[in-house]
């Protein structure tokens, strides 16, 4: 494909904003390769500011845009995902759709069905994976058999439309399911309302068929951010700070007993990276694909991969909470297990 793509982004709300900028600079830098057409919002004052901040058009109904543009990133509330995803791709538009992909897995199936048929490429926003920190690191996970996760930010308004699952500790499902590439057999999660009606901080044990255990914890609650993501292998770790941009790299050396000098028994080195835009990337890749006609870095499949998970972790979680405010006679305090230990295997 060499012809001029025809860009628009739908909800330009915090984030949204950032899609349309990474465009238009993209735009700026290959004129003659892409274009801004506009961009939408279901508030007419946030579409304007950031169409004229932009120079391109506004709309207030992305119903406009089918027929006028060739991709689009939606950014918009995760409820309008499916219906935003479904009438630009069943229009002949690629799409690449912020995380969660959807609400349910059974709307994520639909729209990978629809892309599969019309021949489109569904891109999922899952950011992290863009990180030089990932990049860095991910050559270096062979065999993984514990990861511990831990992703704590303050309280903010924006994102409390979806759980401190499906806004949080999606980032680090969507990170670990691939790098682990085995089937899910069991699953444990607790979760607190603190500051919403929803879950507000989680923790979710996973363990696999090959034997890797996870342990993931997410906050909005914290008083500081933090996001970071240990692996450990034989005779092997790596520890991940996404924030920080810092990778560090043990492993033991042959020859040295550690109960003797545990110091010395461990080789290590630690790189900071240097600053990425891992938003423009993952722009940059939605593009590749579409104009290389390949599979994206994050797939529908991916997408949906991590939103499954998440949705047995919420639903582990909410059983959990329905548990411990029953009456103590009807309380029996161990939730049901995961939908999928029936096959032992994740769908």
């Amino acid at each position: 494909m060499t012809s001029k793509l025809r860009a628009a982004v739908i909800g330009v709300g915090y984030l949204g904003r950032f899609h349309a900028q990474k465009y238009a600079t993209l735009a700026a830098q290959e004129p003659h390769a892409l274009e801004l057409v506009g961009v939408a919002d279901a508030d007419p004052d946030t579409a304007r500011r950031v169409a004229t901040e932009l120079g391109v058009a506004a709309f207030t109904d992305p119903a406009a845009l089918p027929g006028q543009v060739d991709l689009v990133s939606i950014a918009s509330s995760t409820a309008s995902h499916y219906a935003l995803a479904r009438q630009f791709l069943a229009a002949g538009v690629h799409v690449l759709v912020e995380k969660p992909i959807t609400v349910t897995v059974a709307e994520a199936d639909a729209l990978i069905a629809l892309a599969a048929a019309k021949n489109l490429v569904l891109q999922v926003g899952h950011l992290e994976r863009f990180n030089p920190v990932w990049l860095a690191a991910r050559p270096r996970v062979t065999r993984p058999q514990f990861i511990e996760a831990h992703r704590m930010a303050p309280f903010k308004p924006r994102g409390t439309d979806v759980s401190v699952v499906l806004d949080l500790m999606i980032h680090d499902l969507d990170l670990i399911l691939p790098l682990i590439a085995s089937p899910l057999v069991d699953l444990r999660a607790a979760g607190v309302a603190v500051l919403t009606d929803g879950i507000d901080i989680a923790n979710a044990r996973l363990e696999f068929a090959s034997g890797c255990v996870a342990n993931l914890t997410a906050s909005r609650t914290s008083t500081a951010s933090l996001r970071r993501l240990r692996v450990f292998q034989h005779h092997d770790y790596l520890s991940l700070d996404f924030g920080e941009r810092q990778v560090a790299h043990c492993h033991k050396k042959d020859g040295i007993d550690p109960a003797a000098d545990a110091a010395a028994a461990l080789d290590c080195a630690s790189q900071t990276l240097p600053p990425a835009d891992a938003l423009l990337a993952e722009i940059e890749a939605f593009i590749a694909a579409i104009r290389q006609q390949t599979p994206p870095v994050v797939s529908g499949e991916d997408g949906r991969a991590a939103l499954f998970v998440a949705s047995e972790i919420e639903r582990m979680i909410h059983a959990r909470q329905h548990a411990f405010d029953a009456p103590p006679a009807a309380a029996t305090g161990v939730p049901p297990a995961p939908t999928f230990l029936a096959t032992k295997a994740m769908p």
